[in-house]
């Protein structure tokens, strides 16, 4: 059974979310998490965290997980939009990668969540573990 990275009581209590209701909350996290092993090429996938990782990268992987399961539920319609821009009135959107937007290998991401995870050294692509 696949675990995510951070729990109910992890993105209540600790991280002091309440973006995501409490019914979608775990496959929110869940898939969250299931992106972050994406991001980190599975090196935590089957792996008890608390032990594998330091406490530094284990904050840091947990932060990360509620901040990208907070961006992923709010702005999910336009997440699995397939349009890359429309226009509507004179008013234009374009979803790309931009100043403040990461996308890759298929996920979506903030710039300052992408930044925190690569700063757990678990997104080097020469890393081995």
């Amino acid at each position: 059974m696949y675990i995510p990275y951070a729990d109910k009581e992890y993105y209540t209590n600790v991280y002091g979310g309440s973006t995501i209701s409490e019914e979608v909350l775990d496959k929110a996290l869940k898939q969250a998490s299931r992106h972050i092993d994406i991001l980190t090429f599975n090196r935590l996938v089957g792996k008890d965290i608390s032990t594998y990782l330091t406490e530094y990268q284990l904050e840091l992987v947990k932060e990360c997980c509620c901040e990208l399961a907070d961006f992923e539920t709010e702005y999910a319609d336009m997440i699995q939009n397939v349009l890359k821009s429309y226009s509507i009135n004179g008013v234009s959107m374009t979803f790309d990668q931009s100043w403040n937007l990461q996308i890759q290998d298929g996920v979506v991401i903030r710039q300052d969540v992408y930044s925190k995870l690569q700063s757990t050294g678990l997104m080097c692509r020469i890393l081995r573990r």
